[in-house]
């Protein structure tokens, strides 16, 4: 509440109060589906306790901070009110992106709720879109309480994180989440990067705000991943194994695109996925579209096949991003 505080007091502040730049961008989106397991329309892409995606309308807000020598500091929050008749709390404040982030010199360092350095969500961004990555699914977190540094070398990034291991809310009940992760390769210059991540802690088992268990448990997990751009096609590797919440755990997973139509408007994207925590294991397949209607408007599909749950989805998302100021 207190960095959404100073943000609001920002955004208030005239332009020349800071010698910075600022976005503001309105976000709404409109999210359904069906599930075979349930038998019936599903207001959600994931679970109802989950975060991701449910009809929601927000803003994303950065802040830009500079001085005599430039750039030295950078604030983002992103924030939703999302709805979901399923769920227990059928109107729910989401706070996504919540950081400071500071030009050092020697290194970007960030304090707040952002992206853990572990794995390949780490440098996918997925607050957009349909198709998951593994930490959606257990395996770390996509955002995380914390502190985090990073810095870019020519042959490719360095990151580094100390945070919660709770997720989405803020706990303190002895838990924590020590990340790091290596890359080679700079994927805007080489179209390719190599990471291999580690993490070790007590995390909670949360989904979404919902805490699943009190305790904090044992993780301490390794992981590789691989990003490969050629023409209009991506492709997208990760495996990972370890301990997760005190179980032996494992996962494997892969994204491929292609991209049609001009400037790449239309994307075609498959998700084959496996993943291992104890006696919860199975497959799982993604795939679906994105088209981009306009510089506002994108239309999302997926459907999946679950093997652990049985379960047949389909999800139908309309996203909206504009620029107010």
């Amino acid at each position: 509440m207190r960095v959404l505080a100073a943000v609001l007091v920002a955004a208030a502040l005239p332009a020349s109060a800071f010698a910075s730049s600022r976005l503001l961008y309105l976000e709404a989106q409109g999210v359904a589906g069906y599930s075979d397991q349930e038998d019936s329309l599903i207001w959600h892409s994931e679970s109802a306790e989950d975060v991701m995606q449910k009809s929601s309308v927000g803003f994303d807000f950065i802040q830009r901070l500079s001085g005599e020598t430039g750039d030295f500091g950078l604030l983002a929050v992103q924030a939703r009110l999302a709805y979901d008749p399923d769920a227990e709390d059928e109107i729910e404040p989401q706070l996504y992106n919540a950081y400071y982030k500071h030009k050092a010199g020697w290194a970007d360092i960030w304090a707040g709720h952002s992206r853990p350095a572990f794995g390949l969500s780490s440098v996918l961004d997925s607050h957009a879109l349909l198709l998951p990555t593994l930490a959606m699914h257990g395996f770390g977190f996509d955002r995380d309480w914390g502190l985090g540094a990073s810095r870019d070398f020519a042959w490719g990034n360095l990151s580094a994180s100390l945070t919660t291991g709770s997720g989405m809310p803020l706990r303190f009940e002895g838990n924590y989440l020590a990340s790091l992760r290596a890359a080679k390769g700079i994927l805007s210059q080489d179209n390719w990067e190599l990471g291999f991540s580690v993490g070790a802690g007590e995390t909670l088992h949360t989904m979404g705000y919902e805490v699943m268990h009190e305790e904090p448990q044992p993780f301490a997990m390794a992981g590789a991943d691989f990003t490969y751009l050629w023409d209009n096609y991506e492709a997208r590797f990760e495996a990972m194994g370890g301990t997760n919440r005190d179980e032996d755990a494992y996962a494997l997973f892969a994204r491929l695109g292609m991209n049609l139509l001009d400037e790449g408007r239309l994307k075609l994207e498959a998700q084959p996925e496996y993943s291992k925590i104890g006696e919860h294991e199975g497959f799982r397949f993604s795939a679906g579209p994105a088209w981009q209607l306009s510089d506002t408007l994108t239309l999302r599909a997926m459907g999946r096949y679950d093997e652990h749950d049985d379960e047949l989805r389909a999800v139908l998302q309309v996203y909206y991003y504009s620029k107010v100021l």
